[in-house]
């Protein structure tokens, strides 16, 4: 299962659970927030890095600059890389 599939089964179960969606946006205000974050997903057993939010973010940046007029240094400025916490937060509080 890849970070995009249990970030997924995270959200569902947050869904379900309001506990466990109180316990993730709660870790906004944590002075580490991801690894708060995955500290909270693993007590619901969903195993997650700091690594790996960070490298989905990171991942899928770079197939949008490969994906725009041939990718490199061809590919219009991007001004922002995709920030996986803060997408999830912002789900997760539209439930």
């Amino acid at each position: 299962m890849n970070t995009a599939d249990k970030l997924e089964v995270l959200l569902n179960k947050a869904k379900g659970d309001a506990a466990l969606k109180q316990s993730l946006l709660n870790t906004r205000g944590e002075a580490d927030p991801l690894a708060a974050f995955c500290k909270v997903a693993g007590s619901a057993g969903v195993e997650l890095s700091v690594m790996d939010i960070v490298n989905q973010g990171e991942e899928f940046y770079a197939e949008i600059k490969r994906s725009t007029n041939g990718g490199g240094e061809n590919s219009p400025d991007l001004d922002f890389q995709n920030d996986e916490y803060s997408i999830f937060m912002m789900r997760l509080s539209d439930l």
